[in-house]
């Protein structure tokens, strides 16, 4: 069974933002992604990390840069056909002080590692879920700052015109879902089933019939 790999930070993983546990699989957008994946016959790979970033080194946590992680995780999984990545939103947090273009090339960077093995139709690129107006303030992530709440609702423009020149698929998750009010970062369970029957569309447009 060829494997589709899901690249991606806590949104992938399936954080849910009220509990700060994990949404099960069928409830998670990865989970109910799989599911309908494997009636086309493929097998889908959750790569989620909390924290991850594209291309920038955490002060407080080691091991989060994405591009630093593709190498392993292509060669654990021989069967790779496809990935869908969906990096970013940590990229926004104030210590990086990133703009949308840094963070577009950081993007790059993964995207150079991926097609190492995948083919470019094969990958698709997802700009995350733009983070909420109030996501800087303490009780929620202070990590973030007003700034990280306009750099982030500027990844769409640029992940799109990096996949359309590179020759990827192209997917904005807030044209979908929204963060949680509770935490404006994080999508409940709701979000998760709109924007798992949303990749899957996207999918099904491009390759899966053929693939």
């Amino acid at each position: 069974m060829k494997q589709i790999i899901a690249f991606g930070d806590s949104n992938t993983w399936g954080l849910n933002p009220v509990l700060r546990n994990r949404y099960p699989e069928d409830v998670r957008w990865t989970g109910l992604l799989r599911k309908k994946l494997s009636r086309n016959g493929f097998e889908l790979v959750e790569e989620g990390l909390c924290g991850r970033t594209t291309v920038f080194d955490d002060p407080d946590r080691s091991g989060l840069k994405g591009e630093e992680a593709i190498t392993g995780i292509l060669s654990r999984n021989s069967r790779s056909f496809a990935v869908i990545i969906m990096l970013g939103t940590n990229d926004c947090k104030t210590v990086f002080g990133a703009t949308a273009e840094e963070i577009g090339k950081g993007l790059e960077r993964c995207l150079d590692r991926f097609e190492s093995e995948i083919s470019p139709e094969h990958i698709l690129v997802i700009a995350p879920v733009e983070l909420g107006e109030d996501v800087w303030k303490p009780e929620k992530d202070p990590a973030f700052s007003r700034k990280s709440v306009r750099v982030s609702a500027e990844l769409k423009t640029v992940y799109s015109k990096i996949a359309g020149k590179r020759g990827h698929l192209f997917l904005a998750a807030a044209d979908y879902v929204s963060p949680s009010r509770f935490d404006d970062e994080h999508i409940n369970a709701e979000g998760h089933s709109v924007l798992a029957e949303a990749v899957y569309r996207t999918l099904t447009d491009s390759f899966l019939q053929t693939g």
